[in-house]
C-alpha cells in the first residue's frame, strides 16, 4: 500500500505543485506574500515583462515613477560627496542607456564597496523603485548585478547569445532572482519530459491556429533563443487566456439563458406613460434606443442581463427609472443598489423629484398611478426603517433605492422584478448575489457604469452581459474645459487657479476641491487608499535623500489653508467619507443649497453627486488618481448652462508618465477614448482584477486593448464548444484549467454575476 501515494502524486499535474517543494520555504513564502505565487503553475505564468538583449539599452526616458523597476545600463561616473560637514558620505552613480539619464544613490557604510564595484564602463542590471529628487528620477539603495564582469567567457558568451527576461518584481525579490527560481522550475520539468502536464486546448484548435503545446510555449517564454520564440510563445499564452475566460462567460451565459423569470411588459396609459408625460424635455435617440433593448429583455421569461455604460450625465438615471416603472407597470418591484450612502440619497432625492406626485402612491395628492419610493441605508432612522420595510413586504413601495443595507435579512419582497445596480465594480459577489436572491424567481438585472469600457473589454469583464451604451450627452449640458496646472515648476499658475476660484464664486457660481487623503489619519501612510492610483505609493522616504515624495495632500490640512488663506472670506467646508452620515448629508445638503462657495472633499463626490451650480474643480495632487477616476470627478462640473472648468493639479516632472496621462485627461473629453488610454498606461490586470472580482486578474499576457481579434475569435470558438458540450466531458484538460485559472473567488463571481 505504501505506493500508492507515489502514484498518485506522478499522476497529478506538476503545474500544480506548491513552489515550497521545489524552491525551498523561504524563496516561496516571499513570492507567496509580495507577488501572490503558489504553485509551479502561478511561477511559469508570472512571465517576463520585456527582454534586454546585450547591447540594447533599456529606455531610461519611459521610466514610471514610484513603481519597482529593472533596468540594464551602463555606467557613465560615479562620484562620492560628503554633507553634515563631511560627516556623511554619499554615493552618487550616473547610468545612461542613449535615451536618458538615471541617477543610483547609496549612503552610509555600503559606499566605499559600492564606489569600487560600479566603475564607469560597466553594465548591470540595477533594480528598484524610481523616485525622484531635484527634479531628477533617482534609485535609491538599489539591488543590482553586474553583468559579463568577473564571469568566464562562456558566461559572457551565453549572456550575449540570449535574450534575457527581465521579471515584474518587488523589492524583496528582484528580476535576477525571480529568473533563477524559474531556471529551477524550467530545468526540473525538461528533465521529465513535462510529463503529467495537462494541455488545456484542443488539439484541433491548436493546430487550426497554428500553436504550439503548452510545455514549449512555457520554455520559449522563459527560455527564448530569438525574438520569434517570444511571439510564438505569447500566441498561445494569450490564446489561452482569452479562451478558457470565454469559456467560463460561455457557460455563464447559457446557464442564465435557461433560468426562469417573470416577463414584465409595461401597461398602456399606466405609470411609465405617466412618467413620460411629465418630463419637461424629450428623451435623446440613444435613451430612446437604449429603453427599447432594455424593454425587450424585460418582456423575456429568462433574466434580462444588461450592462448599461453611458458617459458621466449621460442620462442613465433616468433611463434606469423607466426600465423601474415599467416593472412596477407589471406589477413587479425594483430595487437599485448603490454603493454609498451620499449616492443613495442622491439617487432618491432627483428620482422623487423627477417623478413628483407619482412618487406619493397612498398618500394625499398622489397621482392615480402612483407608487411609493423608500430610501434605506444604514443610517434610516428606527421608524422610518420599520415603516420601508413594511411598505416593501405588501408591494406598497414599487421601488427601493438603498446601499447594502437592502440586503439584510430582514428585508423582504412583495414581488421583486428588477435589481439595478450602480457603479457595478464597488460590490462584491455575495452582496449582488444576495439581493438578487430576493426575487421568487430571479430578478432582471441591470447593471450601470459611467466608467466608459472599451468594446474589448466589455466583452472580457462583462462578457456574460449585454451592453448598451448611451453616448450623447441630453442638451443643455455645458463643455468642460482642463487645464494641467505644474505647481512645482510654475507656483504662480496654483495662485492663479485659486483667482479662477473665486472668480467663479463671485459671480455666483461653486466649486470643489478634490484632495487624494482625509487627513485624520494617526498614520498617513496607512491611509491614502482614497487616492486611488499610485495614492499608496505617495510617501517619501526622504530621511535618507531618497525618494523626496511627500505623502498626499489631506482634505482638513487643505480646507483649513484656503479657508485662512487663498479663499479667505468664502464659505469652504470639508467632506469626506469617515464623517457621520447625518455631518455629511448636512453638509452635502447646504452645497447643494448654495450656502456653501467651496466644497473641498474626497473622491466621495465621485459619482452621483449632482449640483448644477458648480463649475470649477480643483484636483490636488491629481497625478495620484487614475485616468477614468480624474474623468469622473471632472463630471461633477458643467452639469448646468454655465461652462465647466477643470484643474488638474500636480507636482510631478515635464515629460513624466504621470504628466503624460494628465495631459491626456486635459485633452479630451471622451471617456472611451481615456479609458483606451487609462488601459495602454497601467497594468491592465488592475483594471481586469478590480473589475472583475476585486483580486488579481488572470490576465497576464492577454492584453485587452490590442488583442480583439484573439477575444473576438475565442469568444466565438468558446460559445460553439460549450453549446456542444456544456460540462465539457469530453474536453477534461480545459475542465481542469478552468477550476485552476478561475480561483474559488472567480468562480463564484461569474456563477453568481
Amino acid at each position: 500500500m505504501g505506493d500508492v501515494p507515489a502514484l498518485e502524486e506522478n499522476t497529478q499535474d506538476p503545474l500544480t505543485e506548491p513552489l515550497r517543494k521545489v524552491l525551498g520555504g523561504t524563496t516561496a513564502k516571499v513570492m507567496a506574500e509580495h507577488l501572490g505565487l503558489h504553485t509551479v503553475g502561478d511561477l511559469l505564468h508570472h512571465y517576463p515583462r520585456r527582454y534586454a538583449e546585450r547591447g540594447e539599452l533599456t529606455r531610461l526616458a519611459d521610466l514610471p515613477l514610484d513603481e519597482h523597476v529593472t533596468v540594464v545600463a551602463q555606467v557613465a561616473d560615479s562620484r562620492v560627496l560628503t554633507f553634515n560637514q563631511g560627516r556623511g558620505k554619499r554615493l552618487e552613480v550616473t547610468l545612461t542607456d542613449g535615451s536618458g539619464r538615471l541617477r543610483l544613490v547609496f549612503f552610509g557604510r555600503a559606499v566605499h564597496h559600492h564606489h569600487k564595484e560600479l566603475l564607469p564602463g560597466r553594465r548591470g542590471m540595477f533594480a528598484g523603485r524610481v523616485g525622484v529628487f531635484n527634479r531628477k528620477l533617482q534609485l535609491s539603495h538599489p539591488a543590482y548585478e553586474l553583468l559579463g564582469a568577473g564571469s568566464g567567457a562562456e558566461a559572457v558568451d551565453a549572456f550575449a547569445g540570449r535574450l534575457m527576461p527581465i521579471y515584474p518584481a518587488c523589492k524583496q525579490l528582484e528580476s535576477w532572482k525571480i529568473a533563477k527560481a524559474v531556471a529551477t522550475v524550467v530545468d526540473s520539468l525538461l528533465a521529465t519530459g513535462w510529463a503529467g502536464v495537462a494541455d488545456p486546448l484542443p488539439a484541433a484548435l491548436r493546430a487550426e491556429r497554428g500553436l504550439p503545446t503548452l510545455p514549449e510555449a512555457l520554455e520559449k517564454v522563459h527560455r527564448p533563443r530569438t525574438k520569434a520564440d517570444v511571439e510564438l510563445a505569447r500566441a498561445r499564452l494569450k490564446w489561452d487566456e482569452a479562451f478558457v475566460l470565454q469559456v467560463a462567460l460561455a457557460r455563464r451565459r447559457l446557464a442564465e439563458g435557461q433560468l426562469p423569470a417573470v416577463a414584465r411588459r409595461p401597461r398602456e396609459g399606466g405609470l411609465l406613460d405617466a412618467f413620460d408625460a411629465r418630463l419637461p424635455f424629450t428623451l435623446t435617440d440613444g435613451q430612446r434606443a437604449v429603453s427599447r433593448e432594455i424593454f425587450d429583455d424585460l418582456a423575456t421569461e429568462h433574466p434580462m442581463h444588461r450592462l448599461l455604460q453611458g458617459e458621466v450625465g449621460s442620462g442613465k438615471t433616468l433611463v434606469a427609472l423607466r426600465a423601474m416603472l415599467a416593472v412596477v407597470d407589471a406589477g413587479g418591484q425594483a430595487a437599485m443598489l448603490a454603493p454609498t450612502e451620499v449616492l443613495a440619497q442622491q439617487h432618491h432625492r432627483s428620482i422623487t423629484e423627477m417623478m413628483g406626485e407619482l412618487a406619493e402612491g397612498g398618500m394625499l395628492g398622489g397621482a392615480e398611478h402612483a407608487t411609493k419610493v423608500v430610501l434605506l441605508t444604514g443610517s434610516t432612522g428606527a421608524a422610518a426603517r420599520r415603516r420601508a420595510l413594511l411598505d416593501l413586504a405588501t408591494g406598497e413601495a414599487g421601488i427601493v433605492i438603498g446601499t447594502h443595507a437592502l440586503i439584510e435579512d430582514k428585508v423582504g419582497f412583495h414581488d421583486l422584478g428588477l435589481v439595478v445596480v450602480d457603479e457595478q465594480h464597488r460590490f462584491g459577489v455575495e452582496q449582488r448575489d444576495a439581493l438578487r436572491s430576493k426575487g421568487k424567481q430571479p430578478p432582471h438585472l441591470l447593471v450601470m457604469t459611467a466608467t466608459p469600457i472599451p468594446r474589448t473589454v466589455a466583452m472580457t469583464v462583462f462578457g456574460d452581459l449585454e451592453t448598451s451604451v448611451l453616448d450623447q450627452l441630453p442638451a443643455g449640458r455645458s463643455p468642460i474645459a482642463s487645464h494641467v496646472v505644474p505647481a512645482a515648476e510654475k507656483p504662480h499658475f496654483l495662485a492663479r487657479a485659486w483667482e479662477r476660484v473665486r472668480e467663479e464664486v463671485s459671480a455666483g457660481h461653486q466649486a470643489y476641491v478634490v484632495c487624494p487623503r482625509i487627513g485624520d489619519e494617526e498614520e498617513p501612510a496607512g491611509a491614502r487608499r482614497s487616492g486611488g492610483r499610485g495614492a499608496e505609493a505617495g510617501g517619501g522616504e526622504g530621511a535618507d535623500g531618497g525618494d523626496e515624495r511627500r505623502p498626499p495632500l489631506a482634505v482638513l490640512d487643505v480646507a483649513g489653508q484656503l479657508a485662512d488663506g487663498p479663499l479667505k472670506g468664502l464659505r469652504v467646508a470639508a467632506l469626506h467619507g469617515r464623517m457621520q452620515p447625518d455631518a455629511k448629508d448636512e453638509v452635502m445638503r447646504r452645497f447643494a443649497a448654495g450656502e456653501l462657495d467651496v466644497l473641498v472633499a474626497t473622491t466621495v463626490i465621485e459619482v452621483g453627486v449632482n449640483v448644477p451650480n458648480a463649475t470649477v474643480m480643483v484636483i490636488m495632487d491629481a497625478d495620484r488618481f487614475g485616468v477614468s477616476q480624474l474623468h469622473q470627478l471632472r463630471g461633477r462640473v458643467g452639469r448646468g448652462s454655465a461652462p465647466g472648468l477643470c484643474l488638474l493639479v500636480s507636482e510631478t516632472p515635464e515629460g513624466s508618465p504621470a504628466r503624460a496621462r494628465l495631459g491626456a485627461v486635459a485633452a479630451t473629453l471622451d471617456g472611451f477614448e481615456l479609458s483606451r488610454i487609462d488601459l495602454e498606461q497601467r497594468r491592465e490586470g488592475d483594471v481586469l482584477g478590480q473589475a472583475q472580482s476585486g483580486t488579481r486578474s488572470s490576465l497576464r499576457m492577454l492584453a485587452v486593448i490590442d488583442d480583439e481579434e484573439v477575444i473576438a475569435a475565442a469568444r466565438e470558438k468558446a460559445t460553439r464548444i460549450v453549446a456542444a458540450d456544456p460540462e465539457l466531458e469530453r474536453l477534461p484538460e480545459l475542465r481542469a484549467a478552468l477550476e485552476a485559472l478561475l480561483d474559488a473567488e472567480r468562480e463564484e463571481y461569474l456563477e453568481k454575476g
